[in-house]
C-alpha cells in the first residue's frame, strides 16, 4: 500500500477515535429526555441557559433585551429619594445662608409692593401723592439695605463692640421721648421723635436690637467664666435693664413694643440654660405685670375683648378687627387682583401698617398669605440653624435674639389679624409699613447673614467660589507635561 493511503486511513482512524459532543435529539411525543442528556445537549449546541440575557457570555458584545435591562442607580424616583435629596441639599453649608438672605429679600420687595397697594387711598385721603408712603418706605428700604450689607461683612469681635454703644445711643433718645416739646405722640403713644420734615424716629424698635447685642455679650462673656451655673449671675444685670427699657417704653404707652422686648428676654433667658423655677418665676411676674397695666387702661380692655370677633359691635367697638377679618374672607383662593382691594377705601383703619396681612389676604388670597407665612418659617428655622451650629456663645445667644424678636413679631401681628390674639399694635417685620422698624429689623437680618458666613464650612464653601481662589486650585491640580507631550 502507497505511504500516502496509509497517511489517509491513519487520518480517518485518528478522527473516529475522538468523542463527539452528544447532541439532543428532539424527543418523540411523551418520552422526555435524561436530564444529563439534555443539559449536554445545550452545552454543545451552545443553547443559551434559562435566565441569562443574550450579549452575556464571552465576548459581551450584544445588547441585553429590554425586559432584562436594569435601572440605573442615579435615576429613578420617588418620596424616598425625594427626601433624601432635599436633606442633602439642606445640609450643605450654604444653605443658611442663602435662605436667610432669600427670604429676608423676598420678604421686604413683596412688603413694598403691599404698601404701595394698601396706602394708595390712604395717602389721596390726606391730599398726598399716591407714592406718598411707597416712597417713604422705598427709602427706608434701600437704607436699610446699606445697614444689611455693612452688619453682613462686620466681623463678630466688631458686633460685640458695637453692643454697649448702641445700648447707651438707644437709652439717651428713649429717654429724650419722654422730654416735652421733643417728642411726640401718635395715635396716643408718646414714643416718637421728630427728625424735620415727614420723617419721624421711634428709639423703641432700637431697643429691642441694643437688647440683643448687649445681652448676647453679657451672657457670652459670664458662659467663658463659667458663672452662668449661678442663677444671680444669669440674672444680673441682664434682667433689671431689661426692665429698664421695659419702664421707659410703657412710659409712653406702647404695650406691643414691651410685650416683644419681653419675649427677647425670655428667648436669652431659655438660650442661657435657666432652670425651669427660675424661667417660671420670671414669666409669672411678666404676666402679672402685664395683667394690671391691661386691666388699668380702658383701651386695652377693649383690644382684648375682640378677639374671635366677627362683626363689629353696634357702638362702633372692634371696627379694625372685624374688617380685617372681612378682607381675609373676600380674598378667597388666589385674591380679588393686585390693588382691588375693598377694605383699604377707609374700611380698615391701619391697611398699611399694622394690618396689611389682611390687604394681602384679599388681594392675593390664601396663596399670598401662605406664601408670607412660608417666607417667615424659612428664615426662622434659618435662624435657629445657625444658633445650633456655632460653638461660639455670642453667636448663639445673638442669633436665638434675632430669631425670637421676628418669628415673635409675626406671630403677635398675624395672629392679631385673624383674631387669635389681642391687637398690639405692632408691625409686621420687613413687610409693613414703617422706616423706623424697617432699619433695625434689616440690620439684624445682616447680623444672621454675617454669623452664617463665620461657620467654617461655610467660609471654606466662600472662599471655594472666589474666582481667583478656583483658578489657582485649577493650576495645583494640572501636572506639568513634557515637552514633546501633547
Amino acid at each position: 500500500m502507497p505511504a500516502d493511503e496509509r497517511f489517509a486511513v491513519r487520518r480517518e482512524s485518528a478522527r473516529a477515535s475522538v468523542p463527539r459532543p452528544l447532541t439532543a435529539a428532539p424527543a418523540p411525543a411523551g418520552v422526555p429526555l435524561p436530564p444529563g442528556l439534555a443539559l449536554r445537549g445545550r452545552l454543545a449546541t451552545g443553547a443559551r441557559r434559562p435566565g441569562t440575557p443574550r450579549g452575556s457570555g464571552r465576548g459581551g458584545s450584544g445588547r441585553a433585551g429590554s425586559g432584562s435591562r436594569t435601572p440605573r442607580s442615579g435615576r429613578g424616583g420617588g418620596p424616598r429619594r425625594v427626601y433624601e435629596r432635599a436633606r442633602r441639599a439642606w445640609d450643605r453649608p450654604l444653605t443658611a445662608y442663602y435662605v436667610i438672605l432669600g427670604s429676608s429679600l423676598l420678604i421686604t420687595v413683596l412688603g413694598l409692593v403691599m404698601v404701595y397697594s394698601a396706602s394708595m387711598i390712604k395717602a389721596l385721603d390726606i391730599s398726598k401723592p399716591a407714592t406718598y408712603f411707597f416712597g417713604k418706605q422705598f427709602l427706608a428700604a434701600v437704607i436699610g439695605g446699606g445697614l444689611m450689607l455693612i452688619a453682613a461683612r462686620m466681623p463678630v469681635k466688631l458686633h460685640r463692640g458695637l453692643a454697649y454703644p448702641i445700648l447707651m445711643v438707644t437709652v439717651f433718645l428713649m429717654v429724650l421721648v419722654q422730654v416735652p416739646g421733643i417728642g411726640m405722640s401718635v395715635n396716643g403713644n408718646q414714643n416718637w421723635l421728630y427728625l424735620g420734615g415727614p420723617f419721624q424716629l421711634q428709639p423703641s424698635e432700637f431697643g429691642k436690637l441694643a437688647l440683643i447685642l448687649w445681652g448676647a455679650d453679657l451672657l457670652a462673656r459670664k458662659q467663658d467664666k463659667r458663672l452662668l451655673t449661678q442663677w444671680k449671675h444669669m440674672l444680673v444685670p441682664l434682667v433689671p435693664v431689661a426692665f429698664m427699657l421695659l419702664g421707659l417704653i410703657m412710659l409712653g404707652g406702647d404695650m406691643g413694643t414691651a410685650i416683644i422686648l419681653t419675649a427677647i428676654l425670655f428667648g436669652l433667658l431659655w438660650l442661657a440654660g435657666a432652670p425651669t423655677r427660675l424661667f417660671a418665676g420670671v414669666l409669672g411676674f411678666a404676666a402679672v405685670l402685664a395683667f394690671l397695666l391691661i386691666r388699668t387702661s380702658p383701651n386695652r380692655m377693649s383690644r382684648l375683648a375682640c378677639m374671635g370677633v366677627s362683626e363689629p359691635d353696634p357702638e362702633g367697638g372692634c371696627w379694625q378687627a372685624a374688617h380685617g377679618i372681612y378682607a381675609l374672607a373676600s380674598g378667597g383662593w388666589f385674591g380679588s387682583g393686585l390693588g382691588a382691594s375693598v377694605e383699604k377705601w377707609g374700611q380698615l383703619p391701619e391697611p398699611h401698617t399694622d394690618f396689611i396681612f389682611a390687604i394681602t389676604g384679599e388681594e392675593l388670597g390664601l396663596a399670598g398669605t401662605l406664601s408670607v407665612l412660608a417666607l417667615f418659617a424659612a428664615l426662622g428655622y434659618a435662624g435657629i440653624r445657625v444658633a445650633g451650629r456655632t460653638e461660639d456663645p455670642f453667636v448663639r445667644y445673638a442669633a436665638g435674639g434675632v430669631t425670637t424678636w421676628i418669628t415673635a413679631q409675626a406671630v403677635i401681628n398675624i395672629g392679631a389679624v385673624l383674631g387669635l390674639l389681642p391687637i398690639a399694635g405692632v408691625p409686621l417685620p420687613l413687610f409693613s409699613y414703617g422706616g423706623s422698624a424697617l432699619l433695625p429689623t434689616m440690620f439684624a437680618v445682616g447680623l444672621m447673614i454675617a454669623f452664617a458666613r463665620e461657620d467654617p464650612a461655610a467660609k471654606a464653601a466662600l472662599a471655594m467660589r472666589r474666582p481667583g481662589v478656583r483658578w489657582k486650585t485649577m493650576r495645583r491640580r494640572v501636572k506639568k507635561r513634557s515637552s514633546g507631550e501633547r
